[in-house]
């Protein structure tokens, strides 16, 4: 045992950036990050981008090498899990037997790719892409004339598509709701992503309905859908992410679709934090509780639970953002637009270079962008200020965005 320290349990990019924040926010406490894996804290986006089909080194995706981590004083733990919070006795288990003593507990354990109870899905041709070992594991597969079938429209299986048919796959995606990216996307961008990627070459079917994986003991052949069987060389399965809370829960931490905290990223526990993709956290620009997905978002809440820990001045909340890069389209997007009220697109789509932009009550709430990277710093302004914007200056393509914060 050691003396009381802050223990951060998960080494991906929320937890690293909460480590190294604690230290620039003048955090002298010793500072141990736990990962599960063998790698130093990696960036995942691009593991569904260009990584997957190139001979890139593992290093390639780290966010800060080894030396970084003796230089700011970081103790990393790789290759073992916790298995246990003993809260009474402020201490981590982990998977090795020995126990970490905690002052503060900084849960950033993140997700894993949402389960499908299909037959089959145990195949050794059967991939999710989470991990850089995932990544790596698709490698061998991405050859030209190889048969992907994706099930799920979400972000990472349209951005693995695109990269498959770079690499002359064949490539089909089966989503089963009516639109692409059903969740996060309005109609206008999900009919031109489907139409973007059809027009690559991709066989997008909509509200698919798949009913098992055909093969033998070791391989699957074929996805059976209801309306027939797509032959396949591999399958990725992306239907999501889960929050990885159980070690939470066990603990006896509030837990509903992610570890539930407040606006300092506390847990129900004052002593026990949570930040990225594990937590749902109180927002303080959308209002309630979100579990958001994002890059931005887990470094966000990495450096707010360094300045609580800290004593320092917390960041003004702000809209979240996300991105995504598809053939060669760069998508960013700002806010969430759900409920909005009023839709207006400046540019054309068939340009493959536009702005969709949402209103609630004459308000921006949010904007997505393509190809529009010119505009995305404007956007973000935008959106944050809740500017309420005349719609003609909104729709008027021949200004620039930033003119309309004058």
């Amino acid at each position: 045992m050691t003396a009381p320290g802050i223990v951060i349990i998960g080494a991906g990019q929320a937890g690293c950036e909460a480590a190294f924040a604690l230290r620039q926010y003048g955090v002298d406490a010793d500072i141990t990050l736990i990962g599960d894996e063998a790698y130093l804290p990696y960036r995942r986006p691009p593991l569904s981008k260009a990584f997957v089909s190139s001979t890139q080194a593992p290093e390639s995706t780290f966010i800060k090498p080894l030396a970084a981590f003796a230089k700011a004083g970081i103790g990393i733990e790789l290759s073992v899990t916790a298995d246990k919070i003993d809260r009474r006795h402020r201490q981590v288990v982990l998977s090795d037997g020995r126990s970490l003593a905690y002052s503060q507990l900084i849960l950033a354990t993140g997700g894993r790719a949402r389960q499908l109870p299909l037959p089959g899905a145990d195949r050794a041709n059967v991939f999710r892409l989470r991990s850089l070992n995932d990544a790596l594991k698709l490698r061998p597969y991405f050859k030209p004339e190889q048969r992907l079938v994706v099930i799920g429209g979400g972000y990472i299986g349209l951005e693995i598509a695109a990269l498959a048919r770079h690499n002359s796959m064949a490539v089909s995606v089966l989503e089963a709701a009516p639109r692409l990216l059903a969740r996060v996307a309005q109609p206008l961008l999900a009919k031109f992503l489907a139409d973007v990627h059809r027009q690559a070459g991709v066989d997008v079917r909509l509200q698919a309905q798949v009913l098992g994986l055909v093969g033998n003991a070791e391989r699957v052949e074929a996805v059976r859908c209801a309306d027939g069987a797509i032959a396949a060389d591999l399958v990725l399965l992306s239907v999501g992410l889960q929050a990885n809370s159980e070690l939470a829960a066990a603990a006896g931490l509030s837990v509903d679709d992610g570890v539930l905290v407040n606006l300092r990223q506390q847990t129900s526990d004052p002593t026990i934090y949570a930040i990225g993709d594990c937590a749902r956290a109180e927002h303080g620009f959308l209002g309630g509780q979100r579990h958001l997905e994002s890059v931005p978002n887990a470094i966000e809440q990495g450096r707010r639970v360094a300045q609580v820990i800290a004593g320092q001045p917390l960041a003004d909340p702000s809209a979240p953002w996300f991105w995504s890069d598809q053939y060669d389209l760069k998508l960013q997007m700002v806010g969430l637009s759900a409920g909005f009220d009023q839709q207006i697109v400046r540019g054309d789509p068939a340009s493959r270079s536009f702005l969709a932009i949402y209103l609630q009550h004459g308000r921006v709430i949010a904007i997505d962008a393509v190809n529009r990277a010119q505009d995305f710093a404007a956007a973000k302004t935008i959106v944050n200020q809740r500017r309420s914007i005349d719609p003609e200056r909104l729709g008027d393509d021949q200004q620039p965005l930033a003119a309309l914060l004058a």
